[in-house]
This record gives structure tokens, C-alpha cells and sequence, in this order.
């Protein structure tokens, strides 16, 4: 007994010492791994760094990646961005212009627009005059033709008196019959029928002469259009372009966008001469053929006038001496 209570207590002895020892072995351990270093914590982007006080740089960071702008898609065609609106040459006297013919004309200078309401007028009175004298020589060519006919079926000048009728509207080779009935009364007494002839040839000619002036009323004013319309047009052309000249030099650019729009209300003038005068110069021969035409008919029913009054002549002097030979 004496002996195992000895080996216990030995045995406490050898466990009390032991027990700080290994405290002691275990404490570096935990230590060491209290005392290992830390990660690096990571510092927020040097966007969401702010200073603390007014005037503190925030402290210094990695630089974050600079994020690219989003591309932006271009601008449509005919449509200025908002910087070229902001620069000192795009002002708002060179956007876009109306570059229809009715914006054109607002957008010309008051020179230029007087020329073209010239113009217009101009031509608006060509096809008026068209419209006129085709229908006058329509109907006058109806009553030369219809006169013809009558004085080819005539014997003598009251046949074709009575045929065409006493009326002033009834075309001119009825006052050719009738100038020459006149100038044969006028004569009864007279000894020459040669006399005769003559003078009812001069009336006959003067009748025919004044048909025909008659007929070229208007015409003169559709030559003087033509001739003249491409020159006023020129005129506002040579304006507007001087006016497009002293913009350019105001603006102190040579963009295209500034100085086409002013080019194109200025070459519009011409545009309108030339609309103006084409069709004037057309119509203007167009109807001088028709008087032509027309004269040639006058002159064909004067000579047939002229060929009844002597006939009639003839009877008149062969009458008496038929009747002698009857007589003798």
C-alpha cells in the first residue's frame, strides 16, 4: 500500500509539471498565427474617394480603368449636332433652306422677287395671247375659206354680195365685195374701165393690209417677251449672286451649305426667264405662219374681187355695143 500510494503521488508530481510546459509550447503556435499578417484591404476607386475636409486631397488610390463612352451613333443626314448648333459659323441664317421654288422665291432678295413676278406675268400673258388669237385666227380662217368658196360660185358682184351678206360680221372678203360695188357706183360715169380697176385694186389692197394688222395685234408683245424675258432673268441672276457674294463675306466661310441656297434663289430667275421666253419665241413663230398663211388667203379673195369687178366691166361695155350690132 505504501508503495502505490508513493507511484500516485509520484505520478501527480510528473502531471503538474508538465501541464505549464505544454501551455507554454501551445501559446507560440496561436501567437504566430494571431501575428501573421493581414491582407491588403483594397481601396475603393478614386472615384468614390472624397475628402473629408474642404480642401484635403483625398489620398492617393490605384488608379481605376477608364471606362470608354459609349459611341454615339451619327447624326442623321440634313440634321446638325448640338456642337455644330454652338459653333460661332453655324448660325441660324445657314440651316437648311426650303429649297423648293415657293421657298426660294420668300427666301430671295425683294430685287429678285420683283423680277420674277415680271417674269410670271410675262409668261401668264404669252399663253393668254395664245389662247386669243388662236381662237381669232380659228374664226377668221372660217370666213376667208367660206368667202372663197362664195366668190368662186359668183357671177357677178351682187351674186356674191347677197351670198355673204351685208353684216360686219361677216368677215372681211364681204367688205371687199362691198368696197368694190361702192367704188363702181362711185364710177358710173366714167369713160376707162381701166380707171375703174385701179382704183377698186387700191382700196382692195388697203382692205387687205388693214385685215392683216388686224390679225398681228398682239403678236409684236409676244416677240418683245421672247427677246427680252432671258436678259431680265440674267438681270435678277447677276443680283442674287452679288447678294450671295456679300453673305459669304459677312459669314467669312465657303461652306457650301451657306452659299448653294443663295446661288439657287438667284439661278432661279433665270430659270423663270427662260420658262417665260421659250414658249413666247414658239408661239410667236407659230403664229406668223398662220398670218401668213392667212395674208395669202386675203390676197387670193382680192384677186378674186378684182376678177368679178372686171367682168362686170366688160358686160357693162360689151352691152351697148351688142346692142348697136343688134340695131345695125
Amino acid at each position: 500500500m505504501i508503495v502505490v500510494r508513493t507511484l500516485l503521488a509520484a505520478l501527480v508530481a510528473v502531471s503538474c509539471a508538465g501541464a505549464p510546459m505544454a501551455v507554454a509550447q501551445e501559446r507560440p503556435a496561436g501567437q504566430a498565427q494571431s501575428q501573421a499578417p493581414q491582407p491588403a484591404q483594397t481601396l475603393p476607386p478614386a472615384e468614390e474617394v472624397q475628402a473629408t475636409e474642404p480642401g484635403q486631397a483625398p489620398a492617393p488610390g490605384p488608379a481605376a480603368p477608364a471606362q470608354q463612352a459609349p459611341a454615339q451613333p451619327p447624326a442623321p443626314v440634313g440634321e446638325a449636332t448640338a456642337e455644330q448648333r454652338s459653333s460661332p459659323t453655324f448660325s441660324g441664317a445657314q440651316l437648311p433652306h426650303d429649297l423648293s421654288p415657293f421657298g426660294m422665291f420668300m427666301a430671295a432678295d425683294w430685287v429678285v422677287k420683283a423680277v420674277m413676278i415680271g417674269l410670271a406675268f410675262a409668261s401668264l400673258l404669252t399663253w393668254t395671247i395664245w389662247v386669243a388669237k388662236s381662237i381669232e385666227l380659228a374664226a377668221a380662217g372660217r370666213k376667208v375659206r367660206r368667202g372663197l368658196n362664195v366668190l368662186g360660185a359668183s357671177r357677178n358682184l351682187n351674186d356674191a354680195r347677197r351670198a355673204l351678206g351685208d353684216r360686219k360680221g361677216a368677215g372681211p372678203i364681204a367688205g371687199f365685195v362691198r368696197a368694190a360695188d361702192a367704188e363702181l357706183a362711185y364710177s358710173e360715169e366714167a369713160l376707162s374701165p381701166e380707171g375703174v380697176k385701179e382704183r377698186v385694186a387700191s382700196h382692195l389692197s388697203r382692205l387687205e393690209a388693214h385685215a392683216a394688222r388686224k390679225l398681228t395685234i398682239g403678236t409684236g408683245l409676244l416677240a418683245t417677251i421672247g427677246a427680252t424675258a432671258p436678259f431680265v432673268g440674267l438681270f435678277g441672276t447677276v443680283w442674287g449672286i452679288m447678294n450671295s457674294f456679300i453673305g459669304i463675306s459677312n459669314a467669312q466661310t465657303t461652306n457650301l451649305a451657306v452659299v448653294a441656297p443663295g446661288i439657287a434663289e438667284a439661278l432661279l430667275a433665270t430659270a423663270i426667264g427662260l420658262v417665260a421666253a421659250i414658249p413666247a419665241v414658239v408661239i410667236y413663230n407659230f403664229f406668223a405662219r398662220q398670218i401668213a398663211g392667212h395674208r395669202a388667203m386675203l390676197a387670193d379673195a382680192s384677186a378674186a374681187v378684182l376678177r368679178i369687178v372686171s367682168r362686170d366691166l366688160d358686160r357693162e361695155t360689151a352691152a351697148p355695143m351688142a346692142r348697136r350690132r343688134a340695131a345695125e
